[in-house]
């Protein structure tokens, strides 16, 4: 009954911001306004289910790696959704996260900087993933749209003799850069602006200030070298356009 009682603060909040934020897209009629409450109350099924495994899944290092398996391939094929679903995609996006994620995680771990256990190993590489997926579908968005709006110029390059990956070449780099800005602003600003789950969530875990804030820049290191990775790896495989592509939704 307490547990309950507990709980029903949090529903109400949660609730209210749900209408909140539906209200304002739907009163801007922004498209899909109602995305991200649904996004919202999946999210919530889904942290209710973790919860009730976390548990047991973080004292088996097998249990660990088919969490981080499941993770990565849902973070695989959501941001491909994003990029216009296709195997051809999926494959792009799984190979340029998977090679981003392994050398970050790789290094974290062989130089000692956090404890190879189940424990960390879920936490920072649930982190690392998340980030990918995100970095991955701005990338590939950003590329697509660079080239629908710039297909003309990649037209007259093609014509000039270009290569297609030349003739996309800049758009290719520009996109990696622009996939990289929330990341980039998110790790200059900690501690300034915003205090990250990673520190938040090591302190309440009994860590002190101090180690907190090594777990925390070890993270947001391997979310910027994992993602840097992600995003050039991405945009050169996708750089040899020789078809404008569709719109994305």
């Amino acid at each position: 009954m307490t547990e309950l009682a507990n709980l029903t603060p949090t529903l109400a909040a949660v609730g209210l911001l749900m209408v909140l934020t539906a209200g304002v897209l739907k009163a801007f009629k922004v498209p899909h306004g109602f995305a991200p409450a649904l996004a919202i109350l999946r999210g919530a099924a889904q942290l209710a289910a973790v919860s009730l495994i976390l548990g047991a899944v973080i004292a088996s290092g097998t249990w660990v790696a088919v969490a981080l398996g499941v993770m990565f391939v849902v973070a695989a094929m959501t941001a491909t959704r994003r990029l216009g679903w296709s195997w051809t995609h999926l494959a792009m996006v799984g190979s340029s996260m998977a090679a981003g994620i392994i050398v970050a995680l790789a290094i974290v771990f062989a130089t000692g900087s956090i404890g190879f256990t189940g424990r960390y190993a879920l936490a920072i590489g649930g982190i690392v993933i998340g980030n990918s997926m995100t970095i991955a579908a701005l990338a590939g968005r950003r590329f697509n749209e660079a080239v629908i709006d710039k297909w003309d110029l990649v037209e007259a390059w093609l014509a000039l003799g270009a290569t297609p990956r030349q003739a996309t070449r800049d758009m290719a780099r520009g996109a990696a850069s622009s996939a990289l800005i929330p990341s980039i602003d998110q790790t200059k600003t900690t501690g300034l602006v915003t205090l990250p789950g990673a520190f938040v969530g090591a302190i309440f875990g009994g860590l002190s200030p101090l180690e907190a804030g090594r777990f925390q820049i070890v993270v947001l290191a391997s979310i910027m070298a994992a993602g840097s990775i992600t995003a050039v790896m991405l945009v050169h495989m996708l750089a040899p356009v020789r078809v404008r592509p569709g719109a994305l939704r």
